[in-house]
């Protein structure tokens, strides 16, 4: 799953902003499930976001963790950053706000959806979790197949 923290003096963005930012992140993992995608918005109070040692109300900081996939090189990581950058643009650049973005590759086998491991990339599997766009246990998959629905 890819996680996105989005921490915020209190107040930036309102409910349906954070709701647009939300969909347009889940957008930018065209290949993923999109219940994998997840957007937490954490808000904090004016005496406790500073930037520099400064007090901030106009500074979003992103930090976003990568377990369904990692990138293979630079020019992929590259790619990714400047498409979610133009996701985020009407809501930062655009606004006038200052932002900062972090994202880390973590160990994939180290994260589990309902108590299982997704499947692997790419597979008839993970296309199922995609269309169902929620976990699906071995044995309903092995149902959804013998249906024809995989």
């Amino acid at each position: 799953m890819p996680l996105h923290r989005f921490f915020t003096p209190k107040g930036l963005y309102s409910a349906e902003e954070k709701a647009a930012i939300s969909k347009a992140v889940t957008g930018v993992y065209r290949t993923l499930p999109e219940f994998y995608v997840v957007v937490l918005f954490i808000e904090l109070d004016a005496d406790s976001f500073f930037v520099g040692g400064l007090p901030r109300n106009n500074f979003l900081r992103i930090a976003a963790e990568h377990y369904a996939r990692n990138f293979s090189d630079d020019s992929h990581k590259r790619d990714f950053m400047d498409r979610y950058e133009e996701a985020l643009e009407p809501f930062t650049k655009g606004r006038g706000i200052d932002w900062e973005v972090q994202i880390t590759d973590a160990d994939r086998t180290l994260w589990n959806e309902n108590g299982m491991a997704p499947p692997l990339p790419d597979t008839e599997e993970e296309r199922i979790w995609k269309r169902e766009n929620r976990a699906v246990a071995p044995e309903e998959i092995e149902v959804l197949k013998a249906q024809g629905r995989s």
